[in-house]
């Protein structure tokens, strides 16, 4: 069978593997009879019987056989989650078990669910916006507790009613506006042009205070292309390891130990790091492998959104150093100096070009020193986010498809607003008030493409 809207969806709700409990979710118009099919409550009731949100004790039977017994939970439409009728039944989580009740779901009328179905549906039926609906994706992606907190139900909530709000306001001009041009002679219309502009400005605030946080929203949830940089022997691997938390580089005194660039997502701080360390920039001779390492670490060096060049500061800066300050002064990334290997003592480095940084941090990378991190991750947060903005509370974007929506109103809204400023009719402003309202409203999900809503779904698990 294939899965369309109008088909009722089974899958297992719950991670793969075993565990002690298992949920099979069914959601659609026949999910009360499919799940009657398989569960019959000990009560001897039927399921369609039983008080909604109420959770029945019972066997779950398949060909004849009792399989397991279990809970069944019923929401009825459009109350549960999808907005459809929903059941629950959550049996033993063995694997073969949890595959067995699944199968006898499927075999009683369901289809399998596909990715990310039960919250498509949930935003088709009007119980989420498409922001809410990413939100809930990136929850279940998350990684780092500021993830969690971004993508929480308080936090995506301002954002929604931000964005109607932005919404209704720019529609209550647009209708106003049709309402003149539609019966003239009515004299319909509550809105002077003054009064048009100021809702447009107010409009134009809110989206322009939204796109503020698009630097922390994207810093936190997608995280940073960050490089480690530097010749060899400055300690760049020593600093990556103790970044990621593992041995994950090689650490020797050997020049040229590094070969190829390293990579590993991790959290530090508010912010996401895409972190790679990168073979020591220096003359490789005859060495065509290394050469090649040296390569890949330039071009990555010139790609990356923040660079943390590494120098050893015991020893005065040299023919090697200069290289690297030569490549990362013409990348157009965020620049952080490590002044590595304060634990010697010494400080040869002189005449250090602080000016070609955002910041120039002092610290020893050594095992387990946490204090080194601390340091580095209150640095990085200070110049990657908004420390005003309380992530959990505050409305924040994080996607390109959220920023690129609201620049796009903001575009029409200023041109309106300039418009009216020099003696344009509201009549004639009014596509761009449209135009505006269009990119709010593919923001929201209201007009957005099939394409991008199945792209967003596409990337949820089965099951949720």
């Amino acid at each position: 069978m294939t899965v369309n809207h109008f088909s009722t969806i089974a899958a297992v709700a719950t991670p793969p593997g075993k565990g002690g409990v298992a949920v099979i979710r069914i959601s659609g118009t026949e999910a009360v009879n499919v799940a009657g099919r398989v569960f019959f409550p000990q009560s001897g009731k039927v399921l369609c019987e039983i008080r909604p949100r109420t959770q029945v004790f019972g066997n779950i039977i398949y060909n004849g056989e009792i399989i397991d017994d279990g809970l069944a939970t019923v929401f009825s439409a459009p109350h549960s989650y999808t907005g459809e009728n929903v059941v629950e039944i959550s049996c033993h989580g063995g694997i073969l078990v949890t595959a067995t009740v699944l199968e006898a779901v499927l075999s009683s009328g369901a289809v399998p669910a596909d990715a990310g179905e039960f919250t498509r549906r949930a935003f088709i039926n009007g119980k989420l916006s498409l922001t809410s609906a990413e939100a809930i994706g990136n929850l279940i992606e998350a990684q780092s507790r500021e993830q969690i907190r971004l993508n929480s139900i308080k936090s995506r909530n301002a954002l929604s009613e931000n964005i109607a709000h932005i919404s209704d306001t720019l529609t209550s001009v647009l209708g106003d506006i049709y309402a003149r041009i539609d019966y003239p002679d009515e004299e319909l219309g509550d809105y002077t042009e003054e009064d048009a502009r100021r809702v447009l400005c107010d409009a134009k605030e809110n989206i322009s205070a939204l796109l503020k946080t698009y630097g922390t929203g994207k810093a936190i949830s997608e995280g940073i292309e960050t490089v480690i940089c530097g010749k060899p022997n400055v300690g760049k691997s020593t600093l990556y390891n103790l970044l990621v938390g593992k041995d994950a580089a090689i650490v020797t005194d050997i020049k040229g130990t590094t070969r190829d660039i390293l990579t590993e997502k991790l959290p530090l701080g508010r912010v996401m790091l895409r972190l790679s360390d990168t073979a020591g920039v220096r003359d490789s001779g005859e060495d065509v492998i290394e050469k090649i390492g040296i390569d890949r670490s330039l071009e990555k060096i010139r790609t990356s959104e923040l660079i943390l060049a590494v120098f050893d500061i015991s020893n005065p800066l040299d023919k090697e150093d200069e290289k690297i300050l030569k490549v990362i002064h013409e990348c157009g990334g965020a620049k952080l100096a490590i002044l590595n290997k304060v634990d010697t003592g010494k400080r040869s480095i002189k005449n250090f070009p602080k000016e070609m940084f955002l910041d120039v941090i002092e610290l020893s990378a050594k095992e387990d020193d946490r204090s080194a991190v601390l340091k580095l991750s209150s640095v990085i947060d200070k110049h990657f986010t908004n420390e005003n903005i309380v992530t959990g509370e505050d409305a924040v974007i994080s996607s390109a498809r959220q920023n690129a929506s609201l620049k796009e109103a903001l575009e029409y809204i200023n041109s309106a607003i300039g418009g009216i400023d020099i003696g344009i009719s509201l009549d004639a402003v009014s596509s761009d008030i449209e135009r505006a309202v269009g990119a709010v409203s593919r923001l929201s999900g209201k007009s957005v493409s099939e394409e991008v809503v199945a792209d967003i779904f596409s990337r949820f698990c089965v099951g949720k």
